[in-house]
């Protein structure tokens, strides 16, 4: 009988795989507190806050404040 050849591989020969180690530098940003973006969010729920407790407040005179009656 004769042996049947292999058929060869799609795109020619492929070359011998090698392993390749992939260095990764973790980079990590050191926190000294809270950063200005965190004061301005506290700020802005503390006016927001305020907002509203005014407005309830001169719904009141009106007899129909959540807080103020």
């Amino acid at each position: 009988m004769a042996k049947r050849k292999s058929a060869p591989k799609r795109g020619g020969k492929s070359p011998a795989r090698k392993s390749k180690s992939t260095e990764v530098e973790v980079v990590e940003e050191a926190e000294d507190g809270g950063s200005w973006e965190t004061g301005v969010a506290v700020l802005t729920g503390v006016i927001l806050l305020a907002a509203c407790l005014v407005v309830d407040y001169g719904l009141g005179a009106y007899g129909e404040g959540l807080f103020f009656k």
